[in-house]
């Protein structure tokens, strides 16, 4: 059911909107307000899934209620009833954030159609900030080591920027966590982050893949094609295991860091693109640069900054939140209770060799949850968590 409240003095009009909205639709249900002041009471105190607010108004006026509301209540989408001689100031409530204005006397239709539109537009922000919070959660970077702070330190002070940043460390460790941290925190939030996973893409489709190719271009490709660069246009591309990347396409990657610009293969045309680029390689380039698989100069332009994620067992003291974190959100995705874990099984865990890293110990506390008791003890560790 929608709830919707009306902030009119003038009684007549009040009572015409109640009964025009309440028999529309039998799932509006209508509250008033007679003056601004018990109208911001009430937006206080109740949910309501979209406003209707007089603006001449006595105790206090209707531009200062959608001041007021917006600042309480952000999302709700507000509608102003405006007189003949308010069209000025009505204009000027959208610019502070009023959904429309609406016309005395309200014309049937056009008040319907802007009730809809107001409230579909409140479903479409409660579900956005709803998807938000779980790709946050989705990408939470859990631990208080002194390595996943200062990593988050880094994050903080370089999201903001279009500071290109290589990302270095084992595989399982977290790399492409840190990719989608440096995105969501960034102004092009909310833009596109493409990612690329380098080492699964056969090198001979890899420049296509990335840059797009034309009709006729090569056996099989069958029309044009966008590559990922232009899909990320305005936002991030994440190049993941960058090191396994061929040597003619690491220049194409060059060229784009030093140009904004790339060419789709089989065209000499040249497409503007703004692209941030974040890479991340569990490969030591240094050492593949000396021995001539990975250039030197596409190295420099990439590591402007370097973020190094350290492995499971150089953050041990992170286990005991990792467990606490993985046993909720799988207790959460399964439908179960969680389940503890004793304070036994959380040290035996805390010396087990994670050569898979935060991948192996996600496995291994699914596991755990399945197969173990209410309590996880240190035996169903002995028992299950074994390589």
């Amino acid at each position: 059911m929608s709830k919707i409240l009306i902030i009119e003095d003038e009684v007549a009009i009040r009572r015409v909107l109640t009964k025009i909205i309440s028999e529309e639709n039998d799932s509006y249900y209508v509250e008033e307000a007679g003056d601004g002041l018990l109208g911001i009471e009430m937006i206080k105190n109740n949910d309501y899934d979209l406003v209707l607010c007089d603006i001449k108004m006595p105790k206090m006026d209707g531009v200062e209620v959608l001041e007021k509301a917006k600042k309480i209540k952000p999302e709700i989408p507000i509608v102003m009833i405006s007189g003949h001689g308010d069209l000025d100031t009505a204009v000027n409530t959208m610019r502070l954030g009023a959904f429309d204005y609406i016309s005395k006397p309200p014309d049937l239709n056009r008040l319907l159609n802007t009730v809809r539109n107001a409230l579909d537009k409140k479903v479409l922000v409660v579900e956005n900030k709803r998807l938000k919070k779980k790709v946050s959660k989705s990408y939470r970077m859990v631990g208080e080591s002194a390595a996943i702070t200062g990593i988050k330190d880094i994050i903080d002070k370089v999201a903001n920027t279009d500071a290109r940043v290589l990302i270095t460390g084992p595989n399982g460790t977290g790399k492409e966590l840190v990719a989608h941290w440096l995105h969501e925190k960034s102004a092009r939030v909310k833009a596109p982050m493409i990612e690329v996973n380098c080492a699964a893409i056969p090198s001979e489709l890899i420049e296509s893949e990335l840059f797009g190719h034309v009709k006729g271009s090569f056996t099989g490709a069958n029309k044009d094609r966008a590559g990922k660069f232009e899909a990320a246009n305005g936002g991030t591309i994440f190049l993941d295991e960058i090191g396994d990347m061929s040597l003619p396409a690491q220049a194409k990657v060059l060229r784009v860091l030093q140009e904004s610009s790339i060419s789709r293969v089989g065209s000499d045309k040249d497409i503007k693109v703004n692209v941030r680029i974040v890479a991340a390689t569990n490969k030591n380039l240094k050492e593949e640069i000396s021995a001539g698989r990975f250039r030197e100069d596409l190295y420099h332009r990439l590591a402007v900054i370097l973020i190094k994620v350290p492995s499971l067992n150089d953050r041990r003291e992170d286990v005991p939140l990792l467990v606490d974190f993985f046993a909720s959100k799988i207790s959460e995705e399964q439908g179960t209770p969680k389940k503890i874990f004793s304070e036994a099984a959380i040290k035996l865990l805390q010396e087990y060799d994670w050569t898979g890293n935060i991948r192996e110990l996600r496995n291994v506390v699914e596991r755990l949850i399945i197969l173990g008791e209410k309590e996880v003890s240190a035996n169903d560790i002995k028992l299950f968590a074994s390589k």
